[in-house]
């Protein structure tokens, strides 16, 4: 029986993987090395922003490893979501690195960089023509929903990938990707089933988190056949088990048995787990159903304001009595203060107030009294950044002298643990798209451009 192998190095290009797991994965002979770069859970700043989450250094050591590996076995490399996002500023971002390592390393290949990033006018007139789908979870999208957002990212399936490894890229680079796509996409091209190629891929896309105990900073292996996939961890320590592999295939998905994507839905309602091991699991049954009309997801954010933050905390026991109600009376007076200025937003985060602190020198174990204590994160947000420092330092400071019921301190109520105490957060983003948009043809908004790098430089 033919059989597919793909290497998935670590959860998120950047978070790292064990140099001794990585070439055990490579003794295996895999067919690709194949990752995701990125995610949404981080929020929406990174996509509004252009800006990784993922720090460049440790995006480039794992690189590293990856393109040496991978022109030695000549085996080729796919990278989707570049940048943690993947919009275009974080495709430069990430394929910067690649050339980087090229020139340093003296890599020569040929390389496929493709873009998700869709321009506004497309979207609107997708909106005025009916083109566009809400989804459950989030608000039918507006013109200025639209007009508002600073990027505006599709998420690709596995043909823009194939089209690229059929145009002969060994380095394949992409903007926002569903995330099994680039372990799925060479399998499928090569005549494997897409639903088993799919689900397989829905696995290796965090590595072995799907393992016991997991980890997002250490290798998987995924051995894909005719009529089943095979799961392994790389890593003697872990295990991969029905169970853990069974949770991963629900995770972020709202439908334990229907996983939609592009262009379709995976239907798990046949699928089998089977222990074939101690550290192994074999999959059966996973089917892939085309959808009638092809539709990609959309995901766009949008500046909001910029933020100012205070840190403090507490360890009154009378001020923490009444906590909610203090905060309630500060807001209060903080909007009353700068009535007229409307455009702001002010939060207090306060944890910890069922939390205990003993004191005393325990090192001679003395008994020490539980005392209950509060952190209080000030937040405000604001059209600029001098405005947000405004109102953060207005609420700061009354809060801090606020005369509360049962009070027997004037000297204040709070202990800073900084100097200064209010902090510039920057630019706040929020999520501004989350729908759904028909499309003709699975790479018509994905356009593609290909390149020969010899050591680094574009040719």
């Amino acid at each position: 029986m033919r059989e597919f192998r793909v290497l998935s190095p670590t959860a998120i290009l950047g978070y790292g993987f064990p140099a001794a797991s990585f070439e055990e994965g490579m003794r295996r002979a895999p067919h690709v090395i194949a990752v995701d770069a990125g995610s949404t859970d981080p929020g929406p700043y990174y996509l509004g922003s252009g800006k990784s989450f993922t720090d460049r250094g440790a995006v480039k050591r794992d690189m590293e490893f990856m393109l040496a590996a991978a022109m030695d076995a000549n085996i080729p490399v796919i990278i989707g979501t570049a940048g943690g996002s993947g919009a275009d500023d974080h495709l430069q971002w990430n394929v910067d690195i690649i050339k980087e390592i090229a020139a340093e390393k003296g890599l020569s290949f040929k390389m496929a960089e493709i873009s998700a990033q869709i321009d506004k006018n497309v979207v609107k007139k997708r909106l005025e023509t009916g083109g566009i789908v809400a989804m459950k979870a989030a608000p039918a999208p507006t013109v200025k929903d639209i007009e508002d957002s600073t990027n505006i990212v599709a998420q690709m399936g596995h043909e823009p990938i194939i089209a690229a490894l059929e145009a002969g890229a060994q380095v394949i680079i992409t903007g926002r990707a569903y995330d099994p796509t680039v372990f799925a996409a060479l399998a499928i091209k090569e005549g494997y089933d897409a639903g088993l190629a799919l689900h397989m891929g829905k696995i290796l896309e965090c590595a072995a988190i799907a393992a016991t105990p997991g980890s997002g900073s250490d290798c998987m292996f995924g051995y894909l056949r005719d009529d089943c996939f095979e799961l392994a961890t790389l890593n003697p320590v872990r295990k991969c088990t029905t169970t853990s592999v069974a949770a991963h295939t629900l995770y972020e998905k709202s439908d334990p048995t229907r996983l939609p994507g592009p262009g379709g839905v995976l239907d798990l309602t046949q699928t089998t787990f089977e222990q074939a091991n101690e550290s192994t699991v074999i999959v059966r049954g996973s089917r892939f159903i085309p959808d009638d009309a092809y539709f990609v997801k959309l995901e766009a954010a949008k500046l909001l304001g910029y933020r100012t933050i205070s840190f403090a905390a507490t360890a009154d026991p009378i001020m923490i009595g009444q906590l909610d109600k203090i905060v309630e009376a500060v807001k209060e007076r903080v909007h009353t203060n700068f009535d007229g200025i409307t455009n702001f937003f002010l939060d207090f985060k306060v944890y910890g107030t069922n939390g205990a602190s003993f004191y005393g020198n325990t090192s001679r174990g003395e008994l020490c009294s539980p005392l209950s204590e509060a952190a209080i994160i000030i937040e405000a947000v604001a059209q600029t950044p001098e405005l947000a420092d405004t109102i953060c330092s207005f609420a700061r400071s009354t809060l801090l002298h606020f005369g509360y019921e049962g009070r027997k301190s004037t000297a204040g109520n709070l202990a800073f643990p900084f100097s200064p105490s209010d902090f510039r957060g920057g630019a706040v983003y929020e999520f501004s798209l989350y729908c759904l948009m028909a499309t003709d043809d699975a790479c018509q908004y994905f356009p593609m451009k290909i390149y020969d790098l010899k050591k680094g430089v574009p040719s």
